[in-house]
């Protein structure tokens, strides 16, 4: 039984950290030479309605939630497909 929740059954709690799977999440690795890997799993905070909340003057036109980086992923993403809360700590 997997642990992960889809966005289409239910969603964190506003504010909320939790592990998200992006299927198509690409980052580029250190160094110039354009590589880059699949980051498939992260961990993001969840901004509920952030965009009915802070109207955009961007045009924006999608989900009115907001998924937060953290660090050098400090940046809106719109893949998320699952998600799970994050396990406790030992």
């Amino acid at each position: 039984m997997s642990d992960w929740i889809p966005l289409t059954e239910r969603l964190p709690a506003d504010g909320e950290r939790v592990l998200c799977h992006l299927p198509t999440n690409s980052v580029f690795l250190p160094g110039k030479t354009g590589a880059t890997e699949l980051r498939d799993v992260v961990i993001l905070r969840f901004a509920e309605n952030f965009f009915t909340k802070n109207p955009s003057k961007t045009g924006y036109v999608g989900s009115s939630h907001f998924w937060l980086g953290e660090g050098t992923s400090n940046r809106y993403f719109t893949d998320v497909t699952h998600w799970m809360p994050l396990p406790k700590a030992p």
